[in-house]
C-alpha cells in the first residue's frame, strides 16, 4: 500500500513541526500549507488523504477550505483545529462538513485516535452507499433523501440529531450510520431516555464507584464508557429532565465524565447520536430542553419519513417483513394477496413501520396457508382503513377496541369475554385479556412506553414486567 498523506495547513511554524512529527512517528507522509490558498492547490495537486486545518489563517479561514473540499473533493476527509473552548466553531465546522475537530492545546494522543479514524474512510463513498441501499428497503424520494444523508454522516463524527414520529426506525438509522462509520468496530450502545428512573439516570451513562450510595455494591461502567471508542445512542433524549441535561451538556461538551462518587473525570471517545419523537425545537421554546444542548445534539438534523409519507413503498416492505417473520417461524412462500394490499393501503400507521411489522404478525398467525388476506388483518377500531374483503362478524367483534366508561381503556375482546369459554384455563384467560388491552394501549399511544404506562395507570417498571412477561417487549 502507498504511504498515506496528510496535509498540515497552519499559519503558526511551531503547530506544523509539531503535527508534522507526530504524523511521521505513525508512519505517514506529512505536506504543510500556511495559507488557504496553498492548501488549495495542493489538495487540488496531491489529494492527500486527510487534511487537518487551523481556523484562523491569514487570507481566510478554515472553514472556507472545508467549503472548498467539500465541493470540490468530498471524499477527502478534513479535521478542524479550534481554539480550546471554541463551541460554535466547532459546530460551524462540523456543519460545513468537517470529519471531526480537535481543541488546542493538542492532546497527541486525541490527535492519533481522530487521524486513525479519518484514514480508516479511505475512498469507499461507493461502498458505504451500496450498503447503505441493501438496507434500507423502499424508493420513495424521502427514503433516497434519507439514503444519501445516512452514507455522507457515516463519513463524518458530527452529532446527528433524528427526528420522526414513533416506529419510523430511528434506531436502525442510527445503526447504519454507526455500522458504515471508522467506529463500526466498536461498540453500539443504545438507550431509552424516557425508560430510566431520573434517580438512576446519572449512575446508568456515567457510572459509578462502589459505596457511593446505597445499594452500590461495586463500581459500575457507565454507558458512555461503555460505548468508549464507539457510539452512544440517546433515544428519547427530549425525556431528560432538566437536572441531567446540564450534566450531559458538560460530559459533550469537555469529552468527560465524572462517575457517582468519583472524585476525578475520566475521558471519553464515543460518537454520540440522538433522537426524538418530539419536536425538540418547542421543548426549548416551552423550557423543558436545554437551548444550549439543544446545539450541541443538532449539528446535523435528520428526518426519518412517516409510514404515510412512503406508501408507494408498502409492496417492498411488507415483502421483506413477511420473509423475516416466516423464516423465523419456519414458513416460506407466504405473501399478501391484493385485497390486503389494498386494506393498508388505506391505514393511516400511526406507528409506523413497527405497527406495520405488528400487524403482519398477527395476520401471518391467522391466515389460512401462505396467503394473507384483508380479512385476517386486524386494525384498531379508530383506523381509517376498510379492507376491501367484509370480515366475517365474529372476527370483526373480536378485535374491536370499547373505550372503558371512565378510565379511556379499551375493554377486554369479545373473543373471551364469557365464561365458558374459559374452559378451565384462567390463567391463560387473563394472560389473554391483558396481552389485548396493553396492545390496544400501545397502539393508542404510538408505542410510547412511558405515556402507554400513564394510559394504562401503572408504573413504568411494571409494564415493562408485564411486557417481557406477555412476550410483547420486542
Amino acid at each position: 500500500m502507498p504511504t498515506q498523506r496528510v496535509l498540515i495547513v497552519d499559519d503558526e511554524p511551531d503547530i506544523r513541526e509539531l503535527l508534522d512529527i507526530t504524523l511521521s512517528r505513525m508512519g505517514l507522509e506529512t505536506h504543510s500549507a500556511a495559507t488557504l490558498g496553498d492548501a488549495m492547490e495542493i489538495v487540488g495537486r496531491l489529494q492527500p488523504d486527510l487534511c487537518l486545518t487551523d481556523m484562523r489563517l491569514p487570507d481566510g479561514n478554515g472553514i472556507s477550505l472545508v467549503e472548498f473540499i467539500q465541493q470540490e473533493h468530498a471524499d477527502i476527509p478534513v479535521a478542524m483545529i479550534t481554539a480550546h473552548g471554541s463551541v460554535e466553531t466547532a459546530i460551524s465546522a462540523l456543519k460545513a462538513g468537517a470529519f471531526d475537530f480537535i481543541s488546542k492545546p493538542i492532546e497527541l494522543e486525541t490527535l492519533r485516535k481522530l487521524v486513525s479514524a479519518a484514514l480508516q474512510l479511505g475512498d469507499d463513498t461507493n461502498r458505504i452507499e451500496l450498503a447503505v441501499d441493501q438496507e434500507l428497503s423502499g424508493s420513495a424520494p424521502a427514503v433516497q433523501t434519507l439514503r444519501q444523508q445516512i452514507s455522507k454522516l457515516a463519513r463524518s463524527q458530527a452529532p446527528v440529531h433524528i427526528h420522526g414520529e414513533s416506529g419510523t426506525g430511528k434506531e436502525v438509522v442510527a445503526r447504519l450510520i454507526h455500522k458504515n462509520g471508522p467506529r463500526a468496530a466498536g461498540a453500539f450502545v443504545a438507550v431509552n431516555c424516557g425508560a430510566i428512573p431520573p434517580e438512576l439516570m446519572e449512575s446508568e451513562l456515567f457510572g459509578h464507584i462502589k459505596g457511593s450510595f446505597t445499594g452500590a455494591s461495586q463500581d459500575k461502567v457507565g454507558l458512555f464508557q461503555a460505548a468508549s471508542g464507539g457510539t452512544l445512542f440517546l433515544d428519547e433524549v427530549a425525556d431528560l429532565p432538566l437536572s441531567m441535561q446540564v450534566k450531559l451538556l458538560r460530559a459533550i461538551q469537555e469529552k468527560a465524565v465524572r462517575p457517582v462518587g468519583a472524585s476525578e473525570e475520566l475521558s471519553t471517545d464515543i460518537r454520540l447520536l440522538s433522537a426524538t419523537h418530539k419536536n425538540i425545537a418547542r421543548e426549548v421554546e416551552a423550557g423543558r430542553f436545554r437551548e444550549d444542548l439543544y446545539y450541541r445534539i443538532n449539528v446535523i438534523d435528520v428526518t426519518v419519513p412517516s409510514l404515510r409519507e412512503r406508501l408507494q413503498d408498502l409492496p417492498e416492505l411488507t415483502a421483506s417483513i413477511l420473509q423475516r417473520i416466516a423464516a423465523s417461524e419456519g414458513k416460506d412462500n407466504v405473501k399478501l394477496d391484493e385485497s390486503a394490499l389494498t386494506a393498508l393501503r388505506q391505514y393511516s400507521f400511526p406507528g409506523n413501520v413497527r405497527e406495520l411489522e405488528n400487524i403482519l404478525e398477527r395476520a401471518l398467525a391467522l391466515s389460512d396457508g401462505g396467503t394473507i388476506t384483508a380479512a385476517d388483518l386486524r386494525f384498531p377500531a379508530a383506523s381509517s382503513a376498510t379492507p376491501s374483503t367484509p370480515e366475517p362478524a365474529a372476527a370483526t367483534a373480536e378485535n374491536r377496541d370499547v373505550a372503558g366508561p371512565s378510565s379511556g381503556l379499551p375493554s377486554a375482546p369479545g373473543s373471551v369475554g364469557t365464561a365458558h369459554e374459559v374452559n378451565g384455563d384462567l390463567e391463560g384467560y387473563l394472560e389473554a385479556v391483558e396481552r389485548e388491552v396493553i396492545s390496544a394501549a400501545l397502539e393508542e399511544c404510538r408505542w410510547n412506553k412511558t405515556a402507554t404506562a400513564k394510559l394504562l395507570g401503572v408504573s413504568f417498571r411494571s409494564l415493562r414486567y408485564r411486557l417481557k412477561k406477555l412476550g410483547l417487549d420486542d
